[in-house]
């Protein structure tokens, strides 16, 4: 099935020299990427909408995932990025209207004053608890009406897990 949805451009990145690859694996990673990026923004607006039947309309699906990926622990913004949840100064920005909000607490550390640490209050943990019940009932359907079995999940999962590495790998050696 063809994608309607605009894709990254096939431009080799180093003009007049052919890609390592066949052209016919080439146009399938370019669509891999734009299939990332597309289930992102799906994903934002399943919470979105999910929220908006809730009439929960004081938080956007950002932050919900935010408080999803905090659960119990307790972490500061800069483990919120090295586990892969955020990037950029949104974090700081988002973590902020939460705190105002009243869905996180947050403490000076001890330690570190510069640092903060964050926990969920229990205004937090009803969002959280609502993202996590939006989840199950996705894969319970998604079981149940086969839409992909387990060990498609998984080799999904592995073949995402392995090109994460491969991104990584690649920003390493950048710097």
């Amino acid at each position: 099935m063809a994608s309607t949805a605009p894709r990254l451009s096939p431009e080799t990145p180093d003009a007049g020299r052919e890609p390592a690859t066949d052209a016919g694996f080439y146009s399938e990673y370019l669509d891999f990427l734009s299939n990332v990026e597309r289930l992102h923004r799906l994903l934002l607006d399943v919470v979105k909408d999910e929220f908006e039947r809730l009439g929960q309309l004081d938080i956007n699906s950002v932050q919900a995932l935010l408080l999803f990926n905090v659960g119990d622990n307790e972490v500061t913004a800069g483990e919120l990025k090295s586990r892969g949840y955020y990037q950029g100064s949104n974090v700081s920005y988002n973590l902020k209207k939460l705190v105002e909000a009243g869905y996180l607490h947050h403490q000076r550390s001890e330690v570190d004053r510069r640092s903060v640490r964050i926990k969920l209050t229990d205004k937090g943990h009803v969002i959280r608890d609502a993202v996590a019940e939006l989840f199950e009932r996705h894969a319970q359907t998604v079981a149940e009406d086969e839409v992909l079995g387990a060990d498609g999940v998984r080799g999904m999962n592995e073949g995402m897990r392995r090109i994460e590495r491969f991104w990584m790998d690649r920003i390493r050696y950048i710097y």
